[in-house]
């Protein structure tokens, strides 16, 4: 059994200016973006199709304001509507935490059908190049989860290796460090299948069905091991609220891959 080591959530502390880990990694998710997004422009088609830099620079700009502001609207309509209703103000107040990767998701799909209507490019052509660039970025986020000492796991087998004790829990048992769980799915392992399926030709529409397919199993599936919000607790058939969330996109990016086996080859140009 091993103890949450109470990390320091502020990296760097200079004056009144705190620079939080939390922010670090926001940072490196932006710059991992960054990094694979140009690795993408060699990648067919947007090698022949007159992709760019700057491409790569307007779209993170749009995906963090989609981020920022569909994160924070899905967490309080999935999970606290009537609060927010009471108290609409507080919506604004983001310090306080409480955003949603699912909201996250809807606000850059907004995003960049923004962008695709901007650059008059097919959105499913702006979807399948994003999709493979998002999983080094939620491996940050789950990075910053585990370093506030924050959506920690269920109890787990006392027994378990690698459980860890969370005293701010408010128990001394050992928990599953699912954070890390997290990481591991949606983070690493999702990178590597997405970008070496995006690596050859594929049909509009493949990639960006296959990330969202691949996040939904992979979330449903860690959700076992992540303790549900206190307010909410378990719902209907036992699933959390993350996992009911998870429905929806698995059934989307099914219909989204099935759509593109329609076309008769890869679009190469």
């Amino acid at each position: 059994m091993l103890m949450y080591p109470q990390i320091d959530p502020v990296a760097l502390q200079i004056g009144p200016l705190a620079i939080h880990w939390y922010g670090l990694t926001y940072l490196a998710a932006f710059g991992l973006f960054m990094f694979l997004g140009t690795r993408r422009l060699r990648h067919v088609p947007y090698a022949q199709q007159g992709w760019t830099r700057k491409d790569v620079e307007d779209i993170l700009f749009l995906g963090v304001l989609g981020v920022v502001v569909g994160g924070r609207l899905g967490y309080c309509l999935f999970y606290k509507p009537g609060h927010y209703l009471t108290h609409p103000l507080e919506i604004f107040a983001i310090w306080q935490g409480g955003m949603s990767f699912h909201g996250g998701l809807l606000g850059v799909i907004g995003a960049m059908v923004w962008f695709a209507h901007s650059r008059r490019r097919p959105w499913l052509e702006v979807a399948d190049f994003v999709a493979p660039c998002v999983p080094t970025g939620l491996a940050a986020g789950r990075i910053g989860n585990f370093i506030n000492g924050e959506l920690w796991g269920r109890f787990a087998p006392p027994d378990l290796p690698w459980g860890m004790v969370f005293p701010q829990s408010g128990s001394m048992l050992a928990r599953h460090p699912s954070q890390i769980y997290q990481f591991l799915l949606e983070g690493l392992l999702l990178f590597t299948l997405l970008w070496l399926y995006a690596r050859r030709p594929r049909k509009r529409g493949e990639v960006a069905g296959a990330f969202l397919v691949g996040y939904g199993v992979l979330r449903f599936a860690a959700e076992y091991f992540r303790e549900p919000d206190s307010f909410l607790g378990l719902l209907g058939l036992g699933l959390s609220m993350g996992q009911w969330l998870c429905v929806p996109m698995v059934v989307a990016g099914v219909a989204l891959w099935l759509g593109a086996q329609r076309q008769p080859r890869p679009v190469l140009a």
